[in-house]
């Protein structure tokens, strides 16, 4: 039924946006993902974002303990219209609930640190699927989530400052994994299951009144 909906829903698209959307899901990927936790800064957040549609990373995990995510739409410039997010904000301590689902996903979860010299950033593997933690921008990742993280991995500084930012830093380890994958044979991308849907959920968003031709074309199913 997703591929009799979508080339419905396809008729009503140029043919510009459905090979662009074919192109870009043949980059995506859910080997490397990236969860965010209690990140307050709209600004800092929303680049992020940018950052893991730009480096086709498909899934980010937001952690709201006491900071609710918001998006700047000027920052962002409709990312997070491409991506999977994921928000975990209904538990007593949602870093844990996060880290489990991450870990039961077949995830090594490791938390961006300064402050704890287990890897290099250039040094992580690549060939494990990996989630990279984020932490808040004046005090970084909380002591449950790096309790809780099954390493440790740092980006390169020479200067006088302690930390990038959060966005900084986001983007620059995400261009490092991203590329380095790439560069193998590793199996990365979705799975044609994956880009389906996707491709039906992103058509959605694009074509006007999707939701009255989606109800017409499955009612006409019926008959």
């Amino acid at each position: 039924m997703n591929q009799e909906l979508i080339e419905h829903m396809a008729q009503f698209m140029s043919e510009h946006k459905q090979e662009l959307f074919h192109e870009i899901l043949a980059k995506r990927t859910r080997h490397l993902t990236v969860m965010i936790e209690n990140v307050y800064q709209p600004h800092n957040a929303s680049a992020v974002l940018r950052s893991c549609d730009c480096f086709g990373v498909q899934d980010v995990h937001i952690v709201e303990n006491t900071n609710e995510y918001t998006v700047n739409p000027q920052v962002a410039l409709g990312a997070s219209k491409w991506l999977t997010i994921h928000k975990y904000n209904q538990k007593e301590n949602n870093t844990v609930d996060c880290i489990q689902a991450l870990k039961k996903q077949g995830y090594k979860v490791l938390a961006t640190t300064p402050h704890t010299d287990d890897c290099m950033l250039s040094d992580v593997d690549v060939a494990q699927k990996t989630a990279l933690m984020f932490g808040t921008e004046g005090d970084g990742l909380s002591d449950v989530a790096l309790e809780h993280a099954d390493g440790f991995v740092r980006i390169p500084m020479y200067g006088f400052t302690e930390s990038f930012n959060i966005s900084v830093s986001a983007a620059l380890c995400l261009y490092d994994f991203t590329e380095r994958l790439r560069k193998t044979d590793l199996d990365w991308s979705l799975s044609e299951a994956e880009k389906q849907t996707l491709y039906l959920d992103w058509t959605k968003k694009v074509v006007k009144k999707s939701d009255l031709i989606e109800a017409e074309f499955l009612s006409n199913q019926k008959k």
